[in-house]
């Protein structure tokens, strides 16, 4: 009997010492202390951009509070659909980071036939980060000061007058504003807006559909005039700017932006990532400068904020019908 005794005791240490070389990776990453490696926050669109913006400012804020070096990676293309798809097949363990429009993503859903990634399947929500409108603008040198004007010029131009737009967003923002004012302008397709800038700016393009960090921008620097938002009521970030509904053409479409990560993260670590993300945007750099992107603060967690994520998806299916966008 004692003999046996020991030789369970020595097995037991056996196993105990073994256990740690054979736990699956998620089990390992869970109990190490993370991050123990640089991170990588993914963005969908080109370096310049106005996701681009926003992504580096949270990589440059999140370094300090991580302890570790923040690298954006820029994976441009198929309207985000190639950096969905790097994100979705990373390992879930913490270190590749979506930062991004949910909205965007929940748009894609419904615009491409066969989307290559079901978002709600294959990323976790860490957090929403923000709101902020899709918005209307001209060249600052164009005549029209309202939107009004705008639509009674591209009434009289017809099936010549024309319209940039550079993600989801704002395609469904374009052909609702073309569906409610009865115009037969044409969209123009551009990979990013940088591209449109100076289409916009020299007239070539009447109108632009931009996202409002680019938009505050170049309005700021004079090469563009804002003339309404596509939302249904004025956003504390940005009260100069009119509604498209106050105006008369009927939209509420405000986007906003989150952090993901590949579903399976483990829960603490999604957790870490959501204290770090929450520090930033509470912090007065954080406030300032969704402030000057004319963007509102809005945070909920993980849970919430799939469950909020998968209703989106079911609204954009709606948007895309309503404005008439043919899957592609």
């Amino acid at each position: 009997m004692i003999v046996l005794k020991s030789h369970l005791r020595r097995l037991s240490v056996a196993i105990l010492v073994a256990l740690p070389f054979v736990l699956p990776h998620g089990a390992k990453a869970q109990g190490a202390a993370y991050p123990a490696e640089n991170l990588h926050f993914i963005c969908g669109f080109a370096a310049g951009s106005g996701a681009d913006i926003i992504v580096r400012f949270f990589a440059n804020k999140m370094q300090p509070i991580l302890g570790k070096t923040v690298i954006v990676e820029n994976k441009p293309g198929a309207i985000g659909n190639i950096a969905t798809e790097y994100v979705a097949r990373a390992k879930p363990d913490g270190y590749t980071i979506y930062v991004t429009s949910g909205d965007a993503l929940a748009t894609n859903m419904h615009i491409f036939k066969k989307p290559s990634v079901d978002v709600i399947k294959q990323l976790q929500m860490v957090t929403t980060i923000n709101r902020m409108p899709m918005m209307i603008a001209v060249s600052a040198s164009s005549p029209h000061k309202t939107i009004d004007e705008l639509t009674k010029a591209m009434k009289e131009k017809g099936d010549k007058g024309s319209y940039s737009t550079t993600n989801p967003p704002a395609r469904v923002v374009g052909a609702m504003y073309k569906e409610a004012a009865g115009l037969s302008t044409l969209e123009v397709q551009y990979r990013t807006t940088a591209d449109t800038i100076n289409d916009v700016a020299s007239g070539v393009v009447d109108y632009a559909i931009y996202d409002p960090v680019f938009a505050t921008i170049q309005a700021r620097q004079g090469k563009i005039r804002i003339l309404a938002v596509a939302t249904g009521e004025r956003l504390k970030s940005a009260p100069e700017y009119p509604t498209m509904t106050e105006l008369g053409y009927k939209m509420n479409l405000v986007s906003w932006w989150g952090a993901m990560v590949p579903m399976g993260t483990p829960r603490p670590i999604v957790e870490k990532l959501r204290e770090a993300f929450a520090q930033v945007i509470a912090s007065e750099d954080g406030k300032a400068f969704l402030a000057s992107i004319a963007s509102d603060p809005w945070m909920i967690g993980p849970d919430d904020a799939q469950q909020y994520w998968r209703k989106e998806v079911d609204d954009w299916r709606d948007y895309a019908r309503l404005a008439k966008i043919e899957p592609q």
